[in-house]
């Protein structure tokens, strides 16, 4: 299973040093600096005393993309902006991945270097789920390689699909996000999604908190987020349900901001999840994943009918890593 695992480290490694030498850098600087580079660490705020918590948080976030930033165009200094993207997503999984074999092999050993049955018939019994997630990482690094749309990306698919469908203008782009605007149903309709094609989940959080504290006419009387949600073993990807509440997979930050100023303007939060397992989120779509996307049209439409009036405004949200999902 080690070995299973470090071939599999070693064949992300060689590809993230091939895309990366292709824009500019040479073979052998690069793979002079990969060892390093993918053992990369995030420590996170302390939470004994929670008080900004997440405030911190998100500086420890924004500081990490920084060094992910830096870090590709250091290695690929030729490298465009969408491209970028995508090899800062590549790098994410390949640390994942490596992580997930140190962290094995460093069990394995010890178990065996003290002799611990226990040790080891504890790491045998979770390897078929640590098979699963070093799989899931490995198909991500391939998935961010080809820019190809993973299944995370559906809250992203389906605020494109109406981007085109409505013919919305595109108003602004902040914070690596898209705001566009549009007419549905004599409703005004402010459309969320993180820019597109390249691997990016933008700042939702940031923008709707904005949304809601400078558009007064008309005022904003509802939020629906569509996001991907994991299923349980025995349920149905592309599944769709519907509940309440901000659905986003964030750490924090950009939840807490939308649940503080929905709460703030007395605005209620509609959501709308695809139901899809850990592997599917960060691999290539599959057919019943972006099938879904339609449905999930179907659904807006029908809360936009039958929960908001002529004349609102409403946000509609597309949670998700928009990777080959343009606007």
């Amino acid at each position: 299973m080690l070995r299973r695992l470090e071939n599999m480290v070693k064949k992300s490694k060689e590809i993230l040093i091939s895309q990366l030498s292709s824009f500019g850098s040479s073979v052998h600087e690069i793979s002079r600096r990969i060892d390093e580079i993918l053992e990369f660490f995030v420590i996170p705020p302390v939470e004994r005393d929670p008080f900004g918590v997440l405030r911190r948080l998100e500086h420890i976030l924004d500081t990490e993309r920084e060094r992910f930033h830096q870090i590709i165009r250091t290695l690929a200094p030729k490298v465009n902006g969408i491209k970028m993207r995508n090899l800062e997503n590549m790098l994410e999984a390949a640390i994942a991945l490596n992580s997930l074999y140190r962290l094995t092999r460093h069990y394995a050993l010890l178990g065996r270097r003290t002799k611990s049955v226990f040790m080891i018939m504890q790491l045998e019994m979770m390897l078929p789920q640590i098979t699963r997630f070093a799989e899931a990482y490995y198909n991500a690094v391939v998935s961010f390689k080809d820019g190809v749309p993973i299944g995370d990306g559906i809250g992203a698919l389906v605020v494109s699909k109406l981007i085109r469908r409505t013919n919305a203008v595109i108003k602004a782009i902040k914070n690596n996000t898209i705001i566009a605007e549009t007419k549905i149903m004599n409703r005004k309709v402010l459309l969320i999604k993180a820019l597109g094609p390249g691997g990016e989940i933008g700042k939702p959080g940031t923008i709707v908190e904005e949304l809601l504290s400078t558009y007064k006419n008309p005022r904003i009387s509802r939020i629906i987020m569509i996001d991907a949600a994991q299923k349980l073993e025995g349920e149905k990807s592309g599944e769709i349900v519907e509940g309440v509440g901000a659905a986003i997979g964030d750490p924090g930050p950009e939840k807490m901001k939308i649940e503080e100023a929905a709460t703030r303007y007395g605005v209620p939060i509609d959501a709308i999840i695809v139901k899809e397992s850990f592997e599917e989120a960060i691999s290539p779509m599959t057919r019943e994943i972006a099938e879904a996307a339609d449905k999930v049209i179907e659904r807006i439409y029908d809360i936009i009918s039958s929960r908001t009036k002529e004349g609102d405004a409403v946000i509609i949200a597309g949670i998700g890593n928009s990777i080959g999902i343009a606007q």
